[in-house]
C-alpha cells in the first residue's frame, strides 16, 4: 500500500445509545480498519477516526479537515447504528473529496438465538443506510456506494478499486499538459475548450512553440545520449533492416536526444502529458517516436497531433491505473472477416509499451508523412485481456466521454511489413453494434486503452465531475 494517499474512515452513529455503545463502535471500527489494511486488496491505507460522526459540528470538522489535508484522498462512511442524516448536511455539502459510502454491518449473519433490542439498536445499519443515502441522493453528491459484507474479497476489491479511482480523481486537478505546436489541420475532433477543461477536470494546458524544445534539444550532450543509446542495448532488440549501422545508430540516437530533452522540458515545466504534431517540426530532424513512447512507459500522458484532451486522459488514466497497461491508441483499419471481426490500433510510431506482451525492438523506418528523416520507433505486439477504450469529445455545448469495454487478444499472423506496434481487439456488444454505437455517439478515433481499468472505474470518475457518458457494452 502507499503511505502518500489515505482515507479516512468515518463511522456515522448518535449519542441516543449511551457512551456504552459507542464505544463498542469504536472497537468494531478499528478492528474493521486493521482488516482492511491487511486484506492486500487495498493499494491505499484507511485510517479509522475515533471521533465518531454523532453531531452536525463533528461532521463539519472532519469534512473540513479532510479538504485541509493533502493526504487524505477521500472519506469512507459507514453507517454503524442510525444516523440522523440532518447531521451530515453542513459537513457532505463542503466535503470536496470523493466520498464512499460503505453499506456492511460488523456482524455477517444475524444470531438469531442471542439477538435482542440492545443488538437491534447497536447494529441497524440497514436502517441507517436509507437515512444517509437519502441525504446523499439530495444534496447530489454523486458518492459511491458499495454494499456487501466488510470481509468478502470482493467488496475489499470494489474498495480498492474506487480508492483507484479518488486518488486519480485528486491528481487530476495537478495534470498539465504541454502542446509543441497546434492541432493538425483540418481535423475536427483533437481540439476543444482548454478553459471549461481546466474548469471541470483542473487540466492546464500550455502552448509551446517547437522552437522552445529544440533550444532544449540542442543543449543535450553526446554523452547524455551515449549514455541512454547503452540503456536501449540492454532493454530492446536491434532491427537494422536495410540501413546500415552507423545511419541506423545515428536515427537511433536523434531519439535519445529528443526522450532526454522532452523530459527535462517536461519536469522542469511540471507537465505530466504533452502532445506533439507531425506538422509542426521546424528545428527538428524527424518526428519523436521511440522518445515518446519511453516517456509513456514511464507515466507521461501523450496523444498525437496536438490532442490535449487524450494526452491529459491518457495520463489520468494512468494514475489510475498506476500506469499498468494503459495507453493512448487510435483506430486504424477493420478485420472484417465472418468470425473473425476486430479493429487493429496502432499509430504512426507512438503506441505506449506498457501494453507489449513480447520484447519490444527498434525499428527506423521512413514516416511518409511530415517531411523529415526517417525515425525510430519501438515495434511490438499488445497484450491479451478484457479491458476499456476511452475517448473524451467536445460537442462545443458540452464534453461527452465515450465508453467502450473491449477484448483484446494477441495476434496470431505475422506482419513482416507493419514497421509500427499493433494491438487487436474485440469490441462489445459485437462488432456491429460496438462501432455503430461508437459512431452515432460522436466518439473520437484517438483513444486510452487499459486492460487494468473498468467501465465502472471511469463512471465513477465521470460522476464526480458530472460530465456526461456513453457507456456500450
Amino acid at each position: 500500500m502507499s503511505d502518500k494517499n489515505v482515507f479516512w474512515f468515518v463511522i456515522g452513529s448518535q449519542h441516543l445509545y449511551g457512551e456504552e455503545a459507542l464505544e463498542e463502535v469504536r472497537k468494531h471500527g478499528r478492528e474493521m480498519a486493521d482488516v482492511l489494511n491487511k486484506s492486500g486488496h487495498l493499494p491505499y491505507p484507511v485510517e479509522f477516526q475515533e471521533e465518531l460522526a454523532v453531531s452536525a459540528d463533528v461532521i463539519t470538522k472532519l469534512m473540513k479537515e479532510v479538504n485541509y489535508r493533502d493526504d487524505v484522498a477521500g472519506v469512507i462512511t459507514w453507517m454503524h447504528t442510525f444516523s440522523p442524516a440532518k447531521m451530515w448536511i453542513r459537513g457532505t455539502n463542503l466535503l470536496q473529496k470523493p466520498l464512499l459510502h460503505l453499506a456492511t454491518q460488523y456482524n455477517e449473519s444475524i444470531p438469531w438465538a442471542t439477538i435482542d433490542m440492545d443488538f437491534m439498536n447497536l447494529n441497524q445499519a440497514a436502517h441507517g443506510d436509507r437515512e444517509y443515502g437519502f441525504i446523499n441522493a439530495r444534496l447530489k453528491k454523486n458518492n459511491k456506494i458499495i454494499v456487501g459484507y466488510w470481509q468478502n474479497e470482493s467488496v475489499q476489491k470494489d474498495i480498492g478499486a474506487w480508492m483507484d479511482v479518488a486518488v486519480a480523481y485528486n491528481e487530476g486537478f495537478n495534470i498539465k499538459v504541454a502542446r509543441f505546436g497546434d492541432n493538425m489541420r483540418d481535423v475536427a475532433v483533437t481540439d476543444g475548450d482548454k478553459v471549461e477543461a481546466q474548469i471541470k477536470f483542473g487540466w492546464t494546458v500550455d502552448y509551446y512553440a517547437v522552437g522552445d524544445l529544440v533550444e532544449v534539444v540542442n543543449a543535450v550532450t553526446d554523452e547524455e545520449v551515449n549514455d541512454l543509446f547503452a540503456t536501449y542495448e540492454e532493454l530492446y532488440d536491434f532491427d537494422y533492416a536495410d540501413y546500415d549501422k552507423e545511419t541506423w545508430e545515428h536515427h537511433v540516437k536523434e531519439q535519445a536526444k529528443y526522450e532526454i530533452a522532452l523530459k527535462r522540458f517536461l519536469d522542469e515545466g511540471g507537465y505530466t502529458a504533452f502532445s506533439s504534431n507531425f506538422q509542426d517540426l521546424y528545428g527538428l530532424e524527424q518526428l519523436p517516436g521511440l522518445a515518446v513512447q519511453r516517456l509513456m512507459a514511464d507515466g507521461y500522458g501523450f496523444a498525437g497531433e496536438g490532442d490535449w484532451k487524450t494526452a491529459a486522459l491518457d495520463r489520468f488514466m494512468k494514475i489510475m491505473s498506476h500506469n499498468q497497461n494503459t495507453g493512448f491508441m487510435e483506430d486504424y483499419t477493420y478485420e472484417m472477416g465472418l468470425g473473425k471481426e476486430a479493429i487493429l490500433q496502432s499509430h504512426m510510431l507512438e503506441v505506449d509499451p506498457s501494453l507489449a506482451k513480447n520484447k519490444p525492438k527498434i525499428l527506423v523506418s521512413p514516416l511518409g508523412i511530415g517531411g523529415k528523416a526517417d525515425p525510430a520507433r519501438l515495434v511490438f505486439d499488445g497484450k491479451a485481456g478484457d479491458g476499456v477504450v476511452v475517448s473524451m469529445a467536445d460537442f462545443g455545448t458540452e464534453f461527452k466521454l465515450l465508453i467502450n469495454e473491449v477484448t483484446a487478444f494477441e495476434p496470431t499472423v505475422e506482419a513482416p511489413n507493419l514497421p509500427v506496434a499493433r494491438v487487436l481487439w474485440e469490441v462489445k456488444p459485437n462488432f456491429q453494434d460496438g462501432i455503430k454505437a461508437w459512431i452515432e455517439a460522436g466518439g473520437g478515433h484517438h483513444t486510452v486503452v487499459s486492460l487494468n481499468l473498468t467501465s465502472d472505474q471511469i463512471i465513477t470518475w465521470a460522476k464526480l465531475v458530472n460530465l456526461d457518458y456513453v457507456l456500450i457494452n
